[in-house]
């Protein structure tokens, strides 16, 4: 029997706290009317977490898992679960770290059966440090005010999304993906939920700020023309600077008799010039770097291993 809903979970190092998701997890499935099947991969871990889902996926036929041939990251992990999903209806996107509270899944069902294909969470309280709060606050209003389509405050991947959404999704080959950028591209009908963002149960979190960074630069480069924008900005800035210190000279020279003197006006020119320069140089590099991975024509990842109804298929 076809399940109703999926739920997709990557993981990358949580053997900590995956006894205490399989148990809230299992929890839900037993309670709700639905046919649920869970979707777990493994992104390449360390530790034992591809042992742990590929013995519950043997012994648990409402449980599958894909286990990647190495880490490819936490967006790439997750669309490899969207393509391994078999739901008819919906999918549900959950982090494994169980900050997203699972339970929430009859709440998001009704909503979608209300109606939209999206349901996407947003968090009305964090407990990360203040750092991380301040930094993800300022980056979607940030996101927000330069993109060219309307990407949801403080919403993360976290979210249900209809069948045809995750259709569309797997058709989308682009290699830098922001899959909650992407699912607001789409279009169809959304509407957000708020709740508040549990604190991790185990381990640490496996999103550092360099991987934060990159997160953020595809949320800006693939869904914003400020950067291309900005670097006509700076040209056209740069040339009414010049200008006005062209006037500024030839005023100084035939009116007041002479010309300005002395190394710091052609050391502020020169400092100026050179980081306008470099800044168009490094934007113009970020968008030429993804055209190079993009038309590579590499697949988004390897799949070594996918346990389905208790059987194992090697890839």
């Amino acid at each position: 029997m076809v399940p109703q809903v999926s739920i997709v979970i990557p993981l990358y190092n949580e053997s900590e706290v995956l006894p205490q998701l399989v148990e809230r997890i299992n929890k839900l499935i037993n309670a709700s009317p639905l046919k649920i099947e869970v979707v777990l991969v493994d992104d390449g871990s360390k530790d034992n977490t591809a042992e742990q889902i590929q013995q519950l996926s043997l012994t648990d036929d409402r449980y599958q898992c894909v286990i990647l041939a190495r880490n490819y990251g936490h967006q790439l992990a997750l669309s490899a679960g969207l393509a391994a999903a078999t739901a008819s209806e919906a999918i549900m996107i959950i982090d494994g770290d169980l900050q997203d509270p699972p339970e929430l899944l009859p709440v998001f069902y009704d909503l979608y059966k209300q109606g939209n294909d999206v349901v996407y969470a947003v968090r009305k309280k964090r407990k990360e440090g203040a750092l991380k709060r301040i930094s993800y606050h300022l980056f979607y209003r940030i996101l927000r005010s330069i993109s060219y389509i309307e990407i949801p405050l403080d919403s993360g991947d976290f979210s249900m999304v209809s069948r045809r959404i995750v259709d569309v999704l797997n058709q989308m080959p682009e290699e830098s993906r922001y899959i909650r950028g992407m699912r607001t591209w789409i279009g169809f009908k959304q509407i957000g939920y708020e709740y508040d963002r549990d604190e991790r149960q185990a381990g640490d979190s496996k999103y550092s700020f360099k991987k934060l960074f990159k997160l953020a630069y595809n949320g800006i480069f693939n869904f914003s023309e400020f950067p291309v924008k900005l670097i006509t900005n700076l040209g056209f800035f740069s040339i009414s600077v010049s200008l006005v210190y062209l006037v500024y000279n030839i005023i100084k020279k035939y009116v007041y008799g002479g010309v300005p003197q002395g190394f710091t006006a052609l050391l502020f020119a020169i400092i100026l010039f050179s980081g306008v320069q470099l800044l168009s140089l490094g934007i113009i590099g970020e968008y030429v770097l993804r055209i190079f991975f993009q038309v590579k024509g590499r697949p988004l990842y390897i799949v070594k291993k996918r346990i389905v109804n208790k059987e194992i298929k090697d890839q």
